[in-house]
Parts: C-alpha cells; structure tokens; sequence
C-alpha cells in the first residue's frame, strides 16, 4: 500500500498535555502538506488551529479525554463549546465506570447527549478496548451502532493498551458498515499501518505516519555538494 493512501486515513495526532501553539501550527502544516484526514489536537487549541488553517484541513478535538468519567452534561457542554471553536470532528471518551457497572442505559444516554451537541459533525466514540472484556467490546459496539455515531474508536493511547489488530477486526465485524472503525494508539510502522486498514480502519490516530514520510523524502533528498572553497 502507497504511503499516500496510508496519510489519507491519519488523524495526524498531537494530545501532549504541554503541546504548544507553536507545535500545533506545525502539526497543521504537516497534516496539509502530506493530505491527511485531520488533526486531533486538545480542546483549548481548535479555535487557533481553525483560523490558522483557513479550511484547508479538518479539525478534530477529544471529549470527556482521556479518563471519560466526566458527567454527561459536562461532556454535552464540552463538545458543544468544541463545535462553536470550530471541531469538524469530535473524539468522545465513553463512561468505563458505567460500563463496569453494565449500566448500558446510562452508557447510550452518555454518547446521546454527545451526539445531540455534535449536530453535523463527524462523531468518533473510543471505547478503551484494552480496559474491556469481549462481552464488554460487544455490548459497546451494539450501543455505539444506535448512537449515531460514524465511528467506533478502539483507544485514547492514554490507558494501558492502544489499538490491536484482534480489537480493529472484531469491531469491524460486529458493527454495520456504516459506522467505521478508528484505531488509534501504538501504530508505529507502515506495516502496522497497512493491517490495521486491511482489517477494515478507515482512521488511523497516530503522528508516526508523518514522521515516516518525513524520513522517507529525507532519505530520498539528493546529498548536497559540498561548496567549492579557493
């Protein structure tokens, strides 16, 4: 698979709790010049990040990130705020604490209060699989596929675990086609890359496709003649 088709999926990421401005405009340039899908940048810097761009690129935000155990009103007014900043797109962390307690109602009604907030607007639910049993990863791909949501995410890249290609092949197979599958977290080779889309991601979370591409046009780059001195 051409690198290329691999950036046209990357959600070119940066979440680093110290990231500056300065990096986030970076992280911009890069995602526009290699054709990525958007950028995952924290909540406070998607206005900056909106304006700087000026619609050449997607702007995707987390919600309730990473720990998800915020209230529910707090996550609608979160991803509302998010919406109003400029978000083409918003990652929403679901409640594990509900979820451990197979309270599936109050699970739902945490992504609809999300989902209501984010009218016209690209919704991505991450799950935490490396957090949940099967039966777990199961009930939550039935609930996200009557969200509304468009996608089921496997990882914030913030817990114990990021994506695998078990995790990616089972959400894809017990959700309808469509609601897409993001995997994110602990993609760090093309080769990673390549199964995770072959398994049927149609996202990938990560900054280490770019970095790749970085290193690949470097690698290419013709070495420049030393300059001639007399």
């Amino acid at each position: 698979m051409d690198i290329r088709e691999i950036l046209e999926k990357c959600d070119h990421t940066l979440l680093r709790v110290d990231c500056t401005g300065e990096e986030i405009r970076t992280l911009c340039d890069q995602a526009i010049r290699y054709n990525c899908a958007s950028v995952c940048i924290p909540p406070c810097h998607v206005a900056g990040a909106k304006r700087y761009v000026g619609g050449k690129l997607k702007i995707c935000t987390v919600i309730g990130f990473p720990n998800g155990y915020m209230t529910t009103a707090a996550k609608a007014f979160e991803a509302a705020d998010a919406v109003r900043n400029g978000a083409d797109e918003i990652d929403m962390v679901i409640n594990l604490s509900m979820v451990k307690d197979a309270a599936w109602n109050e699970v739902a009604k945490d992504i609809a209060a999300v989902r209501k907030a984010t009218e016209g607007k690209l919704l991505k639910v991450i799950i935490e699989c490396c957090l949940l049993t099967e039966e777990e990863k199961l009930q939550l791909c039935r609930i996200v596929s009557d969200s509304g949501a468009e996608y089921i995410k496997t990882s914030t890249g913030f817990s114990k675990g990021g994506a695998t290609r078990e995790d990616v092949a089972l959400m894809r197979a017990n959700c309808p086609e469509r609601v897409k599958v993001k995997a994110a977290g602990g993609i760090s080779t093309l080769q990673d890359a390549e199964d995770f889309i072959n398994l049927g991601a149609e996202r990938l979370g990560t900054s280490r496709i770019v970095k790749l591409a970085i290193a690949q046009e470097q690698e290419a780059a013709p070495a420049q003649e030393p300059e001639q001195t007399y």
